[in-house]
């Protein structure tokens, strides 16, 4: 038994297939310039339906973490952290996400970090790496 999967949505596909060529895609508003995540498929600002993917940098802070040492899945190694990232150049969203590092007591909120990804069946999992 491998990790769960996350479900792909006409509005997540962008988000979770963006890996594959290395690439953090984040839905925006073509219209209000609004960064739209988790993606949906409408603004939530101005209603448009002119929103799309646009590549974000993939580097960001980290907002606010834990550390896991549950380890809830088989294949699911402990401890490891678990963080809200701010994206450096997407303002306003942040994400949740796997941070991984070698000893997780080197983890401090504000550490800059840059996303990498996890390929899992025929989505790309993205998580974060120290810059």
């Amino acid at each position: 038994m491998g990790l769960p999967v996350p479900a792909i949505t006409p509005e997540s596909e962008p988000f979770w297939s963006g890996g594959a060529v290395g690439e953090l895609r984040i839905m925006a508003c073509g219209d209000c310039d609004l960064r739209i995540h988790p993606p949906q498929l409408i603004c939530p600002r101005c209603l448009s339906r002119n929103v799309a993917p646009v590549v974000a940098s993939g580097t960001g802070t980290v907002h606010s973490f834990t550390i896991n040492r549950q380890q809830w899945l088989p294949d699911l190694a402990v401890p490891y952290v678990l963080a809200i990232v701010d994206l450096d150049d997407q303002p306003g969203v942040r994400l949740t996400a796997r941070v991984e590092l070698d000893d997780p007591s080197r983890m401090a909120i504000g550490a800059p970090v840059a996303v990498d990804f996890e390929p899992r069946e025929d989505v790309f999992v993205p998580f974060f790496r120290l810059r």
